[in-house]
């Protein structure tokens, strides 16, 4: 079963138990917290019995080519090391493509190159990318660069514009 956790309601344990599990996934660069920059909106997880699957959300705007857009950004996707290889990933995915058709969000964005997000109907994108960079939870700077890793899916009907300027508005996911 896949647990949806806003983040307001995320208990200590939970948030323990995630960055357990960042940590063991990814190194020991979240210190002892369950998020890289910043906090999310919602967490998908599953359990069995513990946290071994994880995937947060975050609901924001961005300025793609100048125009607004409302978009979902995927982040912290981890599955326990000893668990890899058993669809805990795909099924995450899947439940937060479900979540964010049901927002009012025009595409679903992340920055990764596993298989599952290109098997699921991302697409990689090139743009110049304005982001605010933040280092150990801190401010660092205001950097406009390529991007890298950078994937899309769409939800609806708004087309995404290639190349054009892209300002996630805020830090990166």
């Amino acid at each position: 079963m896949i647990e949806h956790i806003e983040e307001m309601r995320l208990t200590h344990a939970d948030e323990q138990s995630i960055n357990a599990l960042i940590n063991s996934a990814f190194g020991p660069h979240y210190g002892p917290r369950s998020f890289h920059g910043q906090r999310h909106h919602m967490r998908l997880i599953i359990r069995d019995p513990h946290i071994i699957g994880h995937m947060a959300l975050c609901y924001r705007a961005i300025r793609l080519d100048g125009r607004l857009i409302n978009v979902i950004g995927l982040a912290e996707v981890a599955t326990d090391p000893g668990r890899r290889g058993e669809g805990i990933a795909a099924r995450l995915l899947q439940a937060a493509i479900a979540e964010s058709k049901a927002s009012q969000a025009a595409f679903i964005l992340l920055f990764g190159v596993a298989r599952l997000y290109g098997a699921a109907g991302f697409a990689a994108v090139q743009h110049e990318i304005t982001y605010l960079r933040l280092v150990d939870a801190q401010t660092d700077a205001l950097r406009t660069e390529p991007s890298s890793n950078l994937m899309v899916l769409p939800l609806g009907q708004t087309p995404w514009t290639n190349g054009a300027p892209l300002d996630i508005l805020g830090h990166s996911f």
